[in-house]
């Protein structure tokens, strides 16, 4: 009877034994396998029995054919069953695409985390080999339809609706959408480089959000707020230039410059035990990072602060102290009427005596446009407090001394490079192809007794105007990393430590000259590709990101005239027909510069 014999067999028990035995030994065997191909038990939550999932798409290049993203991998998001989840349909919060669980080792006892800083700060960085993959980018062929036609709008899955109710986001984390650039005919355009300005602005609150550009015609934008700063706000995307025409030699007549999208959002502190690391003040590991992403904030408001006579706007005491953790020192000598910039790390608004004290017996190089002098004058009058030397022109050495301490001196050289004869424009990089004047840099740097302890260089506006292409500016680029890099290497022949090179990426033009031969585009760019050709040299040390800390200002002219954030205070009509004109962005970019150079930044 084959039945009897099957049931006396499992009533053995001897063969209960076997069997346990045997189901442990294949348990653990599966646990070893799966541990090996990548099955990490963190991937699962605590009360997972209790839990509602929700899978949420992981941002990795996604086809232009499919605007429901629906060939995503996915991430997995657990959520407690009474969670309730603030107007679900118009919330989008995705992890971070580089999300990779650490392995559970259950060999050891486990520590719970600290859950207060357990969110991070929104942080792109320059692509590694900028230079080649953006000339890819740029001879990426068309020959299909979604390639060959042209964007004139964008798809936002997470957010466009006809549903009139409010977006609300959670302040703290990162928020990331991904949105899919569309033709005239409402189809895909499969092809990137497309430019996108964002805007992400509150009463309190003004950054640009970073875009990765995916090179099939979907790009991922990423908002955060502190949690300081929850409440109302208006996320803007403007369309300003279509597949790298900003880069072309002629680029006016290409400029598309349409607003497609101004969201209203609300940020609100929907979770308490979440935290977002605090922001330090800058050392010297901070300046090595090559993209900033970072934001003003505002700290106080004068309704009634009007121009004074001399151009200026004086509306808190100079004494007026910074909020920490935004900033540090007299927030009132910014003159910004409480907006002051941060980003990775936060800086020091430095007094006349503290500045002095930084500066104090060192020589510092300026190589760039004429920015360079705009800034070198507003150091020498707002923050060493230097009032006898009106105009820096363009060719400017001069040893300056303290007004009120005649034994503290720092040196001041600067060179222009907008053209190798200083009364011309529009050369930029290519001035160095003049050996009288690649000798008269070196000259510099040859001296038998001392050379620069700093050079702060910068290039990119009279590039934008003279190199034909980007693979000329390339080229170029390389010729004068390798120019700068063999300056470098006959100092240290000669025994003396190189000086500390700071590049100060190029501003972003604003108003009217976004649509010019020195675009905002083509500047960051330009930014990208000196950048890579300087590490590439190992020329550089240290990067201020002039070009984000004047984004949130470059939409109009108000802070600008195009070209320069420095202009000198005037009481005068300024070119957008008001009265006098903002230069506190110009300031704040002093004071970093003294924070990149100082002493106090050579330790971590």
């Amino acid at each position: 009877m084959p039945e009897k014999a099957a049931n006396f067999a499992w009533s053995n028990p001897r063969v209960h034994q076997w069997f346990k035995i045997l189901t442990i030994v294949v348990f653990l065997g599966i646990l070893i396998l799966c541990g090996s191909d990548g099955l990490n038990i963190n991937t699962f939550h605590t009360g997972f029995p209790f839990s509602e999932f929700t899978i949420l798409p992981q941002v990795q290049q996604p086809s232009s054919q499919d605007l429901n993203f629906g060939n995503f991998s996915a991430q997995l998001q657990i959520k407690n069953s009474n969670h309730t989840h603030l107007n679900s349909s118009k919330t989008h919060q995705n992890p971070s695409p580089n999300f990779n669980p650490k392995p559970l080792n259950l060999s050891k006892p486990q520590k719970k985390e600290n859950p207060r800083f357990n969110l991070s700060w929104v942080s792109p960085d320059l692509e590694a080999n900028y230079s080649s993959n953006l000339l890819t980018k740029w001879l990426t062929p068309g020959g299909v339809p979604c390639k060959d036609s042209r964007t004139v709008d964008i798809k936002i899955q997470s957010l466009d609706s006809d549903s009139e109710s409010t977006i609300e986001l959670s302040a703290g984390e990162v928020h990331e959408f991904v949105f899919q650039a569309i033709d005239g005919s409402g189809e895909p355009h499969c092809l990137g480089g497309d430019y996108f300005e964002t805007d992400l602005s509150g009463g309190n609150w003004k950054s640009r959000p970073p875009i990765k550009d995916f090179g099939n015609g979907t790009y991922v934008v990423s908002l955060q707020i502190h949690p300081d700063f929850a409440g109302n706000y208006n996320f803007t995307i403007i369309l300003l230039y279509r597949h790298f025409e900003g880069l072309k030699f002629s680029p006016a007549r290409f400029v598309f410059d349409k607003v497609l999208r101004v969201i209203p959002i609300v940020f609100v502190n929907s979770n308490s035990n979440s935290h977002l690391p605090e922001v330090e003040q800058c050392k010297k590991f901070d300046f090595t990072k090559d993209v900033w992403s970072g934001r003003w904030t505002r700290h106080a408001r004068n309704e009634n602060c009007h121009i004074s006579n001399d151009g200026r706007y004086r509306c808190q005491k100079p004494s007026f102290p910074c909020v920490h953790p935004w900033c540090s020192g007299p927030l009132g000598l910014l003159e910004s009427n409480g907006w002051v910039y941060s980003t990775h790390c936060s800086f020091k608004l430095y007094s006349s005596e503290e500045a002095w004290n930084s500066l104090n017996n060192r020589w510092i190089f300026w190589w760039g446009d004429s920015n360079h002098c705009d800034t070198i004058r507003n150091i020498l009058h707002f923050v060493l407090d230097v009032q006898s030397i009106p105009i820096v022109p363009r060719i400017f050495d001069m040893n300056i001394t303290n007004p009120k301490n005649p034994s503290q001196k720092v040196r001041f050289t600067s060179i222009f490079n907008g053209h190798s004869n200083h009364t011309g424009n529009y050369q930029g990089l290519d001035s160095l192809s003049d050996p009288n004047y690649r000798e008269l840099l070196r000259s510099y740097f040859t001296d038998n007794n001392a050379v620069p302890d700093t050079m702060i260089m910068n290039s990119g506006l009279h590039d934008g105007v003279h190199w034909p292409n980007i693979r000329q500016f390339i080229k170029g680029a390389d010729f004068a990393a390798s120019f700068w890099g063999d300056v470098m290497k006959g100092v240290r022949e000669r025994g003396f430590s190189p000086p500390v090179v700071i590049y100060r990426t190029t501003v972003a033009t604003g108003g009217y000259a976004r649509s010019m031969a020195f675009n905002p585009q083509k500047m960051e760019v330009f930014n990208g590709v000196l950048l890579d050709r300087m590490r590439e040299y190992r020329v550089l040390d240290r990067v201020v990101d002039d070009f984000d800390m004047t984004y949130p200002w470059h939409y109009d002219n108000r802070c600008n005239d195009g070209v320069h954030y420095g202009r000198a205070p005037l009481k005068a009509k300024w070119r957008d027909g008001q009265i006098g004109h903002q230069y506190f962005v110009d300031l704040m970019l002093g004071h970093v510069l003294i924070s990149a150079m100082s002493p106090c930044s050579d330790s971590r």
